[in-house]
């Protein structure tokens, strides 16, 4: 992690996110006065499950993945995010004060880091945002409901075409997405092994239901895929 300054090349001036265009010019200035920006290479930690908070984070550039940290070293993936989408939302009337999930960078990642307690005084000083943000955390909400419904009542099979039609509608932001992701990071999104997730993603393979070129996985079968996913 790297604080950025204003002389640096990947300064940015101003948030030019929609959310942000709800506040009036008096809240936009102590968003801009009480943040700052960082830069976080690959591999880096945006935010650790359970570590207190007193910031927010809202992430400018970069693809990251959101994870439960469970015994054993062991990790499960809830989704991956990308620009203009908060981190930490959680955090705002969690007594703890602590972070739900943890979050890694996939690729290099810039971010604002904004001062927890000003955000919460906009948040009930401005409806309009304070509800623009209530939608968010209310739609991320519905995501983990129908992630665990997916972990509870399917296979694996099931799990992992569902994995791989969330992954195919993430390419159309970041192409490259397969290439940001290993065998681990897949099979820690269905709750299986790196030699499991391999042998399941050769069986689709052989059924014709994706092709595999080295780290990219391509979708051949949707519509199969989807039955799968309902049924698997």
């Amino acid at each position: 992690m790297k604080p950025i300054i204003e002389t640096d090349q990947q300064f940015i001036c101003e948030i030019q996110a929609d959310c942000f265009q709800l506040l009036s010019p008096e809240e936009g200035e102590r968003i801009r006065a009480g943040k700052t920006q960082v830069l976080f290479r690959k591999g880096d930690m945006l935010t650790k499950q359970a570590a207190f908070s007193s910031y927010i984070l809202f992430l400018l550039k970069g693809i990251c993945k959101v994870y439960l940290e469970g015994a054993d070293n062991r990790s499960f993936n809830i989704n991956l995010t990308g620009p203009g989408e908060f981190l930490g939302l959680d955090t705002l009337y969690n007594t703890q004060a602590t972070f739900a999930f943890s979050t890694m960078a996939l690729s290099e990642c810039q971010a604002f880091l904004i001062d927890k307690q000003t955000f919460e005084e906009i948040l009930q000083q401005n409806v309009r945002f304070a509800n623009h943000l209530f939608i968010r955390y209310s739609t991320q909400s519905e995501q983990l409901t129908a992630l665990l419904k997916q972990q509870l009542f399917h296979q694996m099979p099931g799990k992992l075409a569902q994995t791989l039609l969330y992954l195919e509608d993430f390419r159309e932001r970041e192409p490259g997405i397969f290439q940001l992701l290993t065998r681990k990071d897949l099979g820690e999104f269905i709750g299986s092994s790196t030699e499991g997730t391999i042998k399941l993603l050769k069986s689709f393979e052989r059924e014709g239901l994706i092709e595999l070129d080295d780290k990219d996985i391509r979708i051949r079968a949707f519509d199969r895929l989807q039955d799968i996913r309902q049924h698997g």
